[in-house]
């Protein structure tokens, strides 16, 4: 059994989560920027599906990308050698999550749901969601989007509407992550997309530790500008 969040409640320790489903910890409670900011600094994200109720995850192991660790395969350097594309932070955040909840090919639904897109919306205006985004002919062709607390960086969801624009993406945000000192970038769970880009699953317990530290680092809140020179 989980918990039945309340207004007023807090989270339960991340120890108590499922072991079945992985990392599943409670129910319930709301998506205002006080309590997601509660939840991530606590090691603890959203996710559900729509008809579902509000559900909060906690999984054990974790999937973390380190910045050093970053891998860029040799066609995706090329391709980034290109420079036929604009890499741009936080100008388009709202219009990044809503193409990340577009259908895609083989999924039924969206777990980003309206009340998703207006709950990140706000940490966005509020300055603890960013986007990432590759332009390119003028048009937003992929990204990303993610809430940084601290040095510590939580990915949620990528797009891509042209070969390899999501891949440019990430490849700046980390590279920017790390000239910023931050020291490790959420990736919730195992996917074999991550894994290539140098993502490995840790312990909780290990992520909990590390994440302590990291999101303790002042950090002001505010609009991003990446570096012109992260792949010169």
């Amino acid at each position: 059994m989980i918990p039945w969040l309340r207004a007023d409640d807090r989270f339960p320790p991340v120890e108590r989560a499922l072991a079945e489903p992985n990392g599943l910890l409670a129910a319930g409670a709301d998506l205002s920027v006080p309590r997601l900011l509660e939840a991530y600094a606590n090691g603890i994200f959203p996710w559900y599906g729509e008809g579902q109720p509000l559900l909060w995850w906690s999984p054990d192991p974790r999937m973390v990308l380190f910045p050093p660790e970053l891998r860029i395969s040799r066609s995706l350097r090329k391709r980034i050698a290109r420079r036929d594309y604009e890499v741009r932070a936080d100008t388009a955040c709202e219009e990044v999550i809503r193409a990340c909840a577009a259908p895609r090919a083989g999924q039924d639904g969206t777990w980003i749901t309206e009340d998703m897109i207006a709950a990140y919306t706000a940490l966005h205006v509020e300055g603890h969601a960013h986007s990432v985004e590759t332009w390119i002919g003028g048009a937003l062709a992929g990204g990303l989007y993610g809430v940084a607390l601290g040095r510590m960086f939580y990915g949620e969801s990528m797009f891509t509407r042209a070969p390899d624009a999501s891949k440019i993406a990430l490849a700046h945000l980390v590279r920017q992550l790390g000239r910023w000192g931050y020291g490790m970038i959420d990736c919730q769970m195992k996917t074999a997309h991550l894994a290539r880009f140098g993502a490995r699953e840790i312990p909780r317990r290990e992520f909990m530790r590390k994440l302590a530290t990291l999101v303790n680092y002042p950090q002001p809140a505010g609009r991003w500008r990446f570096d012109d020179d992260l792949f010169d």
